[in-house]
């Protein structure tokens, strides 16, 4: 599959994103703000998909 610069700059975007809450969930694990970190990185790996699906369905480059 081919993809434009866009996508691969939206999906880079939510990696660092997910990788950061992911990563602080695991240094305050059991914490409140660890468990609510690693519920908003489940969220964003949610909103990734749907971000990248709706661009993929729009880019005439992608698609």
């Amino acid at each position: 599959m081919r993809t434009c610069r866009r996508f691969e700059r939206i999906k880079s975007g939510f990696e660092r994103d997910i990788r950061f809450m992911l990563n602080h969930a695991e240094r305050h694990q059991g914490s409140t703000s660890g468990k609510v970190s690693q519920t908003s990185a489940l969220g964003a790996r949610q909103r990734m998909a749907k971000a990248l699906s709706r661009h993929f369905q729009h880019c005439r480059e992608c698609g």
